[in-house]
């Protein structure tokens, strides 16, 4: 979905959604070993924060008749669909 088409609000959501994660990604040490800037309750809150964000899209989402099914998937994975080529069906309703 186009940015320009979103309400204000999915606007918004959308924003405040990159922005925390941008932070997140930001201040994370590079290395396991390096302390992490923030308090255990910041980093609960963040996530309460980007709960709730998440939350509310979805119900945007559910207002305007968006259902979001799709899943990640690996490239490897086998195909639940097959794919039929134009020419069997009209060959089918040719015989029939």
């Amino acid at each position: 979905m186009n940015f320009d088409n979103l309400s204000k609000e999915q606007k918004i959501m959308v924003s405040m959604r990159k922005v925390l994660s941008n932070i997140i990604r930001e201040i994370t040490p590079a290395h396991r070993d390096d302390e992490y800037p923030l308090t255990e309750q910041t980093v609960e809150d963040i996530r309460m924060c980007l709960a709730l964000i998440a939350a509310r899209e979805k119900e945007l989402a559910e207002e305007q008749g968006i259902t979001n099914k799709d899943r990640p998937h690996f490239t490897d994975e086998p195909q639940t669909a097959k794919t039929v080529s134009l020419e069997q069906i009209r060959r089918q309703k040719q015989d029939n």
